[in-house]
């Protein structure tokens, strides 16, 4: 048996090693493809992203939609780096959104700590509604009501993933509500600050704040001070976004 595992060892790694360089081929192709500046080039990165997650429907029908749930943050991700990519002024921001799709892939999505599967969640909701505002910014109301909700949700499920949540799936289809309505709400008085918009600002400081808030209470480690202390500077960053935006002017 000693034998058998010696000689099994290095077959492992080297299989290991063969598939991370295919990880890391991957966004070299994607990046390839953009630089390439065409439409037709930009939809074959985006069928590359989604032909990549091929092992999702590698099983019984009944079986796709909880595979396509547990992948949709990687999906998220993946979509949204080529959309970013495609909406860089140059080709060295775009090899840098390129570079952190590697470490996106070899890094940080195979981690399986609570840690590492909230911060997944965490990047794969900021990424999808940051891509969402920047390439639909004139899109209808239900539209982006619709896909706010969605990516949210998703986000949620992957987030409670890490934990022994009882009522994860009700937690993460309010979130997803909440999500939703806040769209709906500031679609109609749709702001920017720099790249980013009104929603996903507020969505990304609530959200990583409720998640953080919960993490350190599983973990045993939060303090009603810290508590406190946090959703302080929570409400202070809303009041601020909120107070000090220009309805005025985008009122519809």
């Amino acid at each position: 048996m000693e034998v058998a595992f010696r000689r099994l060892k290095p077959i492992k790694g080297i299989s290991v090693l063969l598939h991370r360089s295919l990880l890391a081929l991957l966004p070299l192709i994607i990046f390839a493809l953009v630089r390439l500046n065409e439409n037709e080039f930009t939809q074959l990165a985006l069928i590359l992203i989604i032909l990549s997650k091929w092992r999702m429907f590698a099983v019984r029908p009944r079986f796709w939609p909880a595979n396509i749930r547990a992948n949709s943050v990687d999906l998220m991700v993946g979509i949204s780096v080529v959309l970013f990519m495609t909406h860089s002024s140059s080709w060295w921001i775009q090899f840098i959104w390129a570079l952190a799709y590697g470490i996106w892939l070899i890094v940080i999505k195979p981690a399986t700590s609570g840690f590492m599967i909230s911060l997944q969640a965490g990047i794969g909701q900021l990424s999808a509604l940051s891509s969402l505002y920047l390439v639909w910014p004139d899109g209808p109301v239900y539209g982006l009501t619709l896909l706010t909700g969605l990516i949210c949700y998703l986000a949620a499920r992957h987030y409670f993933d890490a934990f022994d949540e009882s009522y994860s799936r009700l937690l993460s289809y309010l979130w997803g509500y909440f999500a939703a309505a806040l769209a709906w709400l500031l679609g109609h008085w749709l702001l920017y600050y720099s790249v980013f918009s009104q929603p996903t600002i507020l969505l990304t400081v609530i959200g990583y704040g409720v998640g953080a808030l919960y993490y350190w209470d599983h973990q045993d480690k939060l303090s009603k001070n810290t508590q406190r202390q946090f959703i302080a500077v929570m409400v202070a960053i809303i009041l601020i976004v909120i107070l000090f935006s220009d309805w005025g002017s985008k009122v519809v």
